[in-house]
């Protein structure tokens, strides 16, 4: 079971962050959401940002696109999480160098699609 930062996790169902909070649940992960503009995500506290959060982070599944991400990727390697996953969307080229410089495993993969596929 992995501690999972969710950034730009949304409360709309119909979001891939969303269905990405849930199918992590449903798979025995733990998911934070990360989202400065919420409380709450499926009954999951929310964080503003991954520097507010006090616990150990596994992953980081990035639902932001490249032009709002340079705040974050500087979080991201403070985080030191194992890896970070680039969903669909959210790729971006020039980040991953100074990911993987700080021993953080880069991947561009749909999380949806790992775990349904039993490769997360």
């Amino acid at each position: 079971m992995e501690t999972v930062a969710v950034i730009g996790a949304s409360p709309n169902q119909d979001r891939y962050a969303n269905k990405a909070m849930r199918f992590l649940a449903d798979h025995d992960h733990t998911p934070i959401p990360v989202a400065p503009k919420h409380e709450t995500i499926e009954g999951k506290k929310v964080y503003p940002s991954l520097a507010d959060i006090s616990e150990k982070i596994d992953t980081v599944t990035l639902y932001l696109g490249p032009a709002r991400q340079e705040k974050v990727i500087k979080q991201i390697i403070q985080a030191a999480p194992r890896r970070v996953i680039f969903n669909p969307g959210t790729e971006n080229p020039g980040a991953y160098a100074r990911l993987k410089t700080a021993g953080i495993e880069v991947i561009e993969a749909c999380t949806l699609v790992l775990l349904k596929t039993n490769q997360y």
